[in-house]
């Protein structure tokens, strides 16, 4: 019953703003602008709401944390960038410093700005994230540009110089580059940093970072960041499809 009262009651709206939109050119001008007013504010929701739905309907799923993970793994983080919506999805002629969201950040020493950075919807059924981001370089007159990703602080919760943290990600670039990954863990009044060159060339693009090799002070661990850098950027495109992070312990010998 309740359907079919929903039924009748869509009809008879929809029936009512046809009429009004066809009799639109002759209505007289009061009742004109109370119907523009009402059509405005109707438009408002139905606006958010095909927004939303768009996005929960689309694929893949908006929110979703899954992606493989080694055996072991004790953590493992999607940032939001790739998981959700944000309020606002893009930037144009991109100072230094500027944030898309509240953890990823572009730096670069160019003194005229022609980068773009914009949030993309995955639709690929292929994408286990639902968002990837676009970074368009047009002319680049800098010497350095990278892209730097903050780690939650539950990263460092019990991090030792016996984990393995791992990165994994998709990208696709529009001429061959050249990109490098470098991990820093700052620990009281140092930063331990460890650069990897993402193997952009190999099917799965994935880099791992050992702090066995670190002068890691385990006790004064303080924040993590990643920094994808990029060389001679100029004239490309590259869409990062994904990018997940993930820790184990190294496998007892």
């Amino acid at each position: 019953m309740g359907r079919t009262l929903d039924r009748l009651i869509f009809a008879r709206l929809l029936r009512r703003w046809k009429r009004a939109a066809a009799q639109a050119k002759v209505t007289p001008l009061p009742r004109l602008r109370l119907q523009r007013n009402r059509a405005r504010e109707l438009r408002t929701h139905l606006d958010s709401l095909i927004h939303i739905a768009d996005g929960r309907l689309a694929l893949p799923h908006i929110g979703t944390s899954y992606f493989p993970r080694p055996h072991g793994t004790d953590w493992a983080w999607r940032p939001e960038l790739w998981r959700g919506p944000l309020p606002a999805p893009g930037l144009s002629s991109v100072k230094s410093e500027s944030m898309l969201g509240d953890e990823v950040t572009l730096f670069h020493d160019c003194s005229q700005s022609e980068l773009t950075l914009r949030q993309l919807r995955n639709t690929r059924e292929a994408d286990l994230a639902a968002y990837g981001l676009r970074l368009d370089v047009f002319n680049f007159d800098g010497s350095f540009m990278s892209l730097v990703i903050d780690l939650p602080p539950d990263a460092t919760a019990g991090l030792t110089r016996e984990h393995i943290i791992r990165t994994d990600t998709i990208i696709e670039v529009e001429k061959p580059l050249e990109i490098f990954a470098r991990l820093n863990i700052q620990h009281g009044p140092n930063t331990e940093q460890i650069v990897r060159e993402l193997p952009l060339n190999e099917e799965e693009v994935k880099v791992e970072f050992d702090l066995a090799y670190s002068r890691l002070n385990e006790k004064r661990i303080e924040k993590i960041w990643l920094d994808l850098i990029f060389e001679a950027p100029e004239m490309n495109q590259v869409v990062i499809r994904d990018l997940t992070f993930s820790r184990r312990r190294r496998a007892a010998i």
